[in-house]
This record gives C-alpha cells, structure tokens and sequence, in this order.
C-alpha cells in the first residue's frame, strides 16, 4: 500500500522564481548599509580573508579560531569567492578602487544568492506539501520576502544564514511522502518503496550533516524529524515504517554522515594544519569553561517573548495558531504539518535551556514557521471568487495586509539604513583616507608596505568589521581586544573578576591610556587616526594634559562624524561615531 505523493506540479515556473529571488536578495543585500553582529564578519570573513590572501594581510584570528572552536568548511566557500574577485579584479584593467569594490562584493553577491535559494527551497517544499494550492505555495514564498528578519540577516555572512538554507534545502529533499495515509493510492504505486527515492533522501542527509557541522545545535531540528518519522506519535493514517524503510534511513544516515563528516575533518586539518573536530571543540569549551555567559546571558522565556515576536514580525499571529493546531485537507500535509510544529517547538524549548541565546540562532525555523503560517494567510487574505464558470482569487481584508506589509517595510527599512550605519561607513573613510595618502599616479592600489599605526579604535572590540573592509593589507590598525579568560577556572574569583582590555578602558580610561596603550616604551606608537564613539573625547582631552599625553604631543581634531543610529542597547555606543586625525600627521604623505 503507497501513501500519496507530496510532489510538485510539472507546470511551476521554477527556473522563474529562482531568478527573482535571486534578483530580489541582490536589492536586499545592496540596501544593507548597517551593522548587526560582529559574527557575521570575524566567523567567516576574517579567516576567508587570511585564507586567500595569506597570514600577513592582517586578518584578524580572534580566539575561536586558534582554539579551532569553528568549522573551516563556511570561510573556505568565502574564501574562494575573494580568490575570484581579486584575480577578476588584477587581470582587467579597471580604475585603482575596482579591486576594492569586488572584494566587498564577493562575498555579499555570494551570500545573496544563498539566501535566494533559500527562499526558492522555502517556496519548493510548499509546493510539495500543498501540490494542488498554489495561492498557498506563493504565500509561503511571499512570507519569506515580506519578513523583516528575513531582510535584515538573510543576506548577511552569518553561519545561520548559511544554516537556513541548508535546512530547508534538507527539508525539501526529505521523504515526507513517508507520513502519508497508508490507503492505496493506485496512481503512486512507486510511493511504497523508499530505496526509489534514495537519491533525494541521500541530499537531504548530506545537507542536513553539512548544517550539523556548520552549527551543532542544527542537530536538534533532525532528531525530531527522524524521531517522529520512526515513531509517528499523534499522527493519523500512517502505518508504521517497513523494516526495509527503517534500514534504508539508517544506512543512508551513516553513509552521508560519514561522508560529510570525512569531508569536514580534511577540510579542517588543511586550515590548522593537524586533525582536530571542532564540533567536539566547541561543546567541550562551552560546557567545560562555561563561556558561554561570557557573551551574556538571556532568562529561559527569551525565545517566546522576544525571539519569536522578532523572528516572525507580523506573521506571528498566524505562525502561534498554525503551531498550536496545524490544520490540512489531507491527513498526509496534517502529518508534515504537526512535524514542523513538533520541530519548532522542541527545538525552541532546547535552546531556551542555554544561557545565552540570539534571535540568529533560531532563524534556520524562519521557512518552517512560514510554510506552517502560509494557509492561515492565505486563507485570510485571499477568497475563491467564481465568475462564468471560473474560479479566481480575490484580495480581502486589505486593511490589515497593507498595513502589515508598512510595518515590514518600515522595520526594514530603519534596520538597513538607519540602525548602526557608522561601523561600515567609518571604514569607508579610513580607506579613502589611505589611498589618498599612499597611492601614487603610477600604482592601482596602494602599497603595503607602509606599517605605521594607521587608526586605533577606542570603543568595545569588535564594533567595526576589520580586514574584510579595511582591505589593504598596508592599512595598519588596532583596536581593544576582548578574548575570554581561558587561562582561569571556572566559577573562581579570578574568572568571576576577569576584564578584558576593553573593560579595563572604559573601566579607568585614562589609566589605561597612560599606563597600558601608550606606556611609555611598551605602548603603542601614536596613531594617525583615533576612531571612537563621541563620549570618549572628554577623557583624551584629559589624558593629553597627563605627563604621558603631553609627551605624546597629540592634539586630535575631528575630521569625520557618523550618526550611528537613535538609540544603542550598548552605552559604550551611544552616539556618533568620530574620527580624529592627531596633528603630528597633519602633514604626513
């Protein structure tokens, strides 16, 4: 007996919407002017930069990476796209800033096109759940391009936005055909034999192990598919799995598994250079050293109070009524359905139990709250109207649906523009800066062998991006460092008391400066350019009029200023951000 197929219809016009979404990612990637995590630069760009372009192009290897905390496999595919753009960019024979420009696109067209699949997998998998609604389908798809958060993260260089993709691609590729009825459906009799469909199943292992690998915690989203496609608790209809079905899961998990993880683990001993698993890495230092709450720490209801309200925007209230009580014509979409919602749910739950939590790390949910909200929408939105014998569909409810998408596209809107431009601008600065200072009339770009303290940056670490905007590799740079105190014990005094240079600034700036970043003979040498939020310019005035200062004969004046948003979570960051060019420079060639 063969449960009914979940299938596409022949008809759709795939190849269509593939290209506009791959269109519609590229607008929305060219509209990010903001900043958002650090992450989405030092866990991916920064060691793709130090891959292409070698050890001395001052990337900057934060702790994660020398503790082999990450997998190489996400910088690797950065990585190429920057080896690409430069030989691209060395070979035709365009204007100095061109190099420029394709290395701080590469990445973000890559990303693009990343997160354009994943809205087309969003849009395939509905097809495949609700093969005879297309309104239905193109509401799961439309739900992807109304989201906000779709918007603002999709096409940034986060692990997750990587881990989204591949988790709905996974999800396209799964048997969910194996949830069906177990009537007889005499149309698909091929259905009642997984080993047919061992391709498609092979992909979506392969995917699924490929987001494991890149984000451990992906693997709490498979242990609940595979859980309730063994067990088929609360489902109606289907009988449990053959034997043969069972062997061919198990099989197919081991061999994809395997080959991945075989994959992954040469790929990371040529990044560091000897066998090591960064998976094993990552949890032994989270659960052993307790860093996690390093980074802060969230209450357990984090998830359902802000997380989810961030996540969804104004799908919301469809996503909680479609999780609480799926609903579908067919006990097969009613079983794929409550599999979603069991998904989102346990996965939700889990996470809750970490301390430190981050909207990022639930956004692979994103397309399975979609497709679970896209019948209520559709539903609401949208009537069946027959005319002469025809049906069509008509909008209702208009209300709500423009005004639902004006939230959207303001939220949006403010996210991409108005909310932290400054970290990205301020480098767009310092670059035109150093290349009007060290590009001769006979080079294309600027020479590198300029090692003078170009900029220091006087804020909390990592609030600007670092190499993969600074570019030159002769563009010389410091600024405050926060590693974790790894050489301390657990819930001791000394980890509990623990302050990284950052701390130690904002803490007593003008010891700091005296004593630590300028000490004399230890310190650093004086900077052309000091770049800072705007409340740090009382205490450099009063640490120019210290002993040290005076013998420092720095006297900054402001040359550029960044608004920075209406409002930061982050004192430290609160208003513009300013550049000063110290006066000993003034005349520096």
């Amino acid at each position: 007996m063969a449960p009914p197929r979940l299938s596409q219809s022949p008809d759709r016009p795939v190849l269509l919407i593939l290209q506009i979404a791959i269109l519609f990612r590229l607008i929305n990637v060219s509209c990010i002017r903001t900043f958002f995590q650090p992450d989405e630069f030092f866990q991916s760009l920064e060691p793709a930069w130090n891959l292409a372009f070698g050890p001395d192009s001052g990337a900057w290897i934060t702790w994660e990476w020398k503790h082999q905390l990450r997998s190489s496999l996400h910088p690797i595919i950065f990585s190429l796209a920057y080896t690409l753009a430069d030989a691209i960019a060395r070979v035709l024979p365009f204007f100095a800033s061109f190099r420029v420009t394709a290395l701080l696109a590469a990445p973000r067209i890559l990303q693009a096109v990343f997160a354009a699949l994943g809205d087309w997998y969003t849009w395939q998998l509905a097809t495949k759940i609700y093969p005879q609604d297309a309104n239905v389908s193109m509401f799961a798809l439309l739900l992807q391009f109304a989201s906000p958060w779709q918007w603002y993260c999709s096409t940034r260089t986060f692990s997750n936005s990587l881990e989204m993709t591949l988790t709905v691609a996974a999800l396209y590729y799964w048997p969910w055909q194996l949830l069906g009825s177990a009537q007889p459906v005499k149309e698909n009799p091929q259905m009642a034999n997984l080993s047919r469909h061992v391709w498609e199943l092979r992909a979506s292992l392969s995917l699924a192990a490929f987001a494991v690998i890149l984000r451990p915690t992906n693997i709490l989203i498979w242990l609940t598919i595979v859980f309730f496609t063994l067990t088929r608790l609360t489902f109606r209809g289907p009988s449990p799995l053959s034997p043969s079905d069972v062997l061919i899961l198990l099989r197919e998990g081991i061999l994809c598994g395997s080959l991945v993880l075989a994959v992954s683990l040469i790929s990371d001993y040529l990044y560091f250079g000897f066998w090591t698993f960064p998976t094993y890495n990552f949890l032994y230092f989270n659960i052993s050293q307790s860093l996690a709450v390093f980074y802060g720490r969230n209450p357990w209801h984090y998830y359902i109070l802000q997380g989810l309200p961030l996540l969804c925007t104004t799908s919301l209230p469809f996503a909680i009524r479609a999780s609480y009580k799926p609903t579908a014509p067919t006990v097969a979409q009613q079983n794929v359905l409550k599999t979603f919602s069991y998904t989102a749910a346990s996965t939700i739950l889990a996470l809750s139990l970490i301390s430190h939590k981050e909207v990022r790390f639930i956004h692979p949910l994103l397309p399975i709250l979609n497709l679970l909200s896209a019948p209520l929408a559709a539903s609401f939105f949208t009537s069946s109207v027959s005319q002469r014998g025809s049906r069509s569909l008509s909008l209702r409810n208009k209300p709500y649906l423009v005004a639902a998408l004006a939230i959207n596209i303001l939220l949006a809107g403010f996210l991409s523009f108005l909310h932290q431009p400054a970290p990205l601008t301020v480098l767009s600065f310092l670059r035109s800066e150093f290349e009007r200072t060290h590009t001769t009339p006979s080079q294309k770009i600027p020479s590198d062998q300029h090692k003078d303290l170009f900029a220091l940056f006087l804020m909390p670490c990592h609030s600007t991006p670092w190499r993969s905007h600074l570019i030159h590799s002769g563009l010389s740079a410091y600024a405050l460092s926060c590693e974790p105190p790894l050489h301390t014990q657990p819930n001791t005094p000394e980890r509990d008391n623990y302050r990284d240079e950052a701390d130690r600034f904002y803490d007593d700036p003008i010891h700091f400066l005296s004593q630590e970043l300028f000490a004399e003979d230890t310190g650093l040498p004086t900077p052309r350019y000091i770049v800072g939020f705007e409340g740090i310019e009382p205490w450099l005035q009063e640490f120019l009029e210290t002993p040290r200062g005076k013998a420092l004969a720095i006297k900054p004046r402001p040359v550029w200023s960044g608004f920075n948003g209406f409002f930061n979570e982050d004192w430290r960051r609160s208003g513009n951000m300013v550049v000063w060019e110290t006066s000993n420079h003034n005349n520096h060639n």
